[in-house]
């Protein structure tokens, strides 16, 4: 038995040209379990047994969308290969061409599978941070300098973390699989600080996907609309860091001098209300 990688696919090569094609999705896992282990039961999908033990498929949460293809034949498992270009094996103009072949912002052309294989949302955060480019800029827009720079970015993001995670499995099974880890620059920080500038990482929110990115290192300070606030707060929403700051309320030092910027006692504190006279009793009718 052999294993191959279609992207973020696992293929098991069985007897009889037969191919096991999985794809975890977002809440899928596999472990290894002692040989004969019995299926979870809210979570387990299938059990796979070998000789020496048992692969065990589970998915947290209700919504099933983890996927077990089982399919006879080079020319069937072909049909699973959706033809993103592999960056670890590509050069910068072959990098260069997939992304423009189709207009889309940064961040969809690193995630999409047909364009770039085996990126997840994760680490085109990561990617895009270390690139120091927006994740909505658009793949038509991009210098020769810019684009060399993402693939670059690309192939260092993905070369540490592969060899991060072997160190991490240390010849084991890999357990505790998650897309937040603490080693992270960006994604799943949000509100932290950038470890290269030190200001807040933000986030955008589309759907169930959240992009997390570092305003002053990738767009210039510029924050990047959020849907879901946006709609909430309209024209209040504010475009730069430095807006998002002046709204954060600035407390006066004690001592009775207040800090730059600060409103005055007067102006902060609210006039005391006046007594309100007791209503008059009311009449029961007669």
């Amino acid at each position: 038995m052999g294993f191959r990688r279609l992207g973020k696919r696992l293929v098991l090569e069985l007897e009889g040209g037969l191919f096991l094609v999985l794809h975890l999705m977002i809440a899928g896992r596999l472990h290894w379990r002692p040989a004969g282990a019995r299926l979870p039961g809210r979570v387990g999908l299938a059990a796979l047994d070998f000789s020496t033990g048992t692969l065990v498929l589970t998915e947290a949460g209700t919504r099933r969308r983890a996927a077990l293809h089982l399919v006879r034949g080079e020319a069937a498992l072909a049909a699973h290969d959706l033809g993103g270009l592999e960056v670890l094996e590509a050069d910068v103009a072959a990098f260069a061409a997939a992304l423009g072949r189709e207009r889309h912002t940064l961040k969809r052309a690193l995630t999409d599978p047909t364009i770039l294989s085996g990126i997840g949302n994760a680490y085109a955060d990561e990617i895009l941070h270390r690139a120091r480019l927006s994740p909505v800029a658009l793949t038509d827009r991009l210098s020769a300098e810019e684009t060399g720079r993402l693939f670059a970015a690309a192939r260092a993001t993905l070369d540490e973390w592969c060899e991060r995670l072997r160190r991490e499995a240390a010849g084991g099974f890999p357990e505790g699989v998650t897309a937040f880890r603490p080693g992270m620059a960006v994604h799943g920080r949000y509100g932290q600080p950038c470890p290269a500038c030190g200001a807040p990482v933000q986030r955008i929110v589309h759907a169930e996907h959240e992009t997390n990115y570092c305003a002053r290192c990738q767009t210039g300070g510029r924050l990047l609309a959020d849907r879901a606030l946006s709609r909430l707060l309209r024209g209040d929403w504010p475009r730069t860091l430095e807006a998002l700051e002046a709204r954060v309320p600035v407390r006066a030092p004690s001592g009775g001098r207040r800090a730059p910027g600060a409103p005055s006692a007067s102006r902060a504190s609210s006039p005391p209300a006046s007594p309100r006279r007791p209503a008059p009793p009311r009449r029961r009718p007669g």
